[in-house]
């Protein structure tokens, strides 16, 4: 994984080249449109003050548990033992981000929602909360930590999530057969190269015309970029979509040639 001055120094180069965060010089009118009315949605959802809230209290949570961590691990926990207000702290996807997946499932309407790394569930709330009637499926692989998310849930009184536990090379596949079409997907449980392949590969006979799927930290390390360029290369991603901490592919027929953006968020 690059440290901190590493990953400083990529922000500020793609900050610099990136397209204007306005849409200004896209061409394409799909990519204007998510430009327009999603990135830069600036209305304040109903949700939002409520998830935000349960942020705050978990980092403010010094309660201690054991966690099993199957991916590339925490660049800041290395140890198994950890505070949930250490796993919010540096776990959590960021209100920014977060709210941005909000508004995509809030604008494209998607059914069929699965996310691989539930964390502590703010990411999930937002998902769930953004589309009442969507079908929310959250793979977890630490069952201490997937705990905390469904308690989380129920308070919230959302419905719509099944928390699926346990390593995702056990559960993700098998629950892909019995889920059977993906509309919109998170991908944001294992920061390696390998895995987040396979799991992308093992993901893909389940999307269709006009799935969407983001990928957290693409530019966390080097194998990271590597599964990033990799995957926007493919011949059914039609459009990729850079916004330097996560990436997003849309599968679509819709458009005529191949086309790849950085976009300033």
């Amino acid at each position: 994984m690059y440290n901190k001055f590493q990953l400083a120094q990529k922000y500020i180069r793609y900050y610099i080249t990136a397209a204007n965060g306005k849409g200004h010089g896209v061409h394409s009118p799909f990519v204007f449109d998510f430009i327009t009315n999603v990135l830069n949605d600036k209305r304040n959802f109903y949700a939002f003050s409520n998830i935000e809230y349960m942020r705050e209290q978990l980092l403010h949570n010094d309660d201690v548990i054991d966690v099993q961590d199957f991916g590339a691990g925490s660049s800041v926990m290395q140890q198994k033992t950890r505070k949930i207000s250490d796993i919010a702290k540096w776990s959590l996807k960021s209100r920014k981000y977060a709210q941005l997946l909000f508004r995509m499932v809030n604008y494209y309407q998607p059914k069929t929602i699965v996310e691989l790394g539930t964390s502590l569930g703010i990411t999930t709330a937002y998902l769930a909360s953004a589309n009442g009637n969507a079908a929310i499926y959250s793979f977890e692989g630490a069952d201490t930590i997937a705990a905390h998310a469904q308690a989380y849930f129920n308070k919230a009184g959302l419905q719509n999530i099944q928390l699926i536990k346990g390593n995702f090379d056990n559960t993700f596949l098998p629950a892909l057969r019995r889920i059977n079409k993906v509309d919109f997907a998170f991908i944001d449980g294992n920061h390696r190269k390998e895995p987040t392949l396979r799991y992308f590969n093992q993901l893909l006979p389940y999307l269709h015309n006009n799935s969407i799927v983001i990928f957290d930290d693409i530019h966390w390390s080097r194998e990271m970029e590597a599964a990033w360029n990799t995957i926007k290369r493919l011949d059914c991603v039609t459009c990729s979509i850079d916004l330097f901490f996560i990436g997003i592919i849309f599968i679509s027929k819709d458009f005529k040639a191949k086309q790849a953006f950085v976009v300033r968020f």
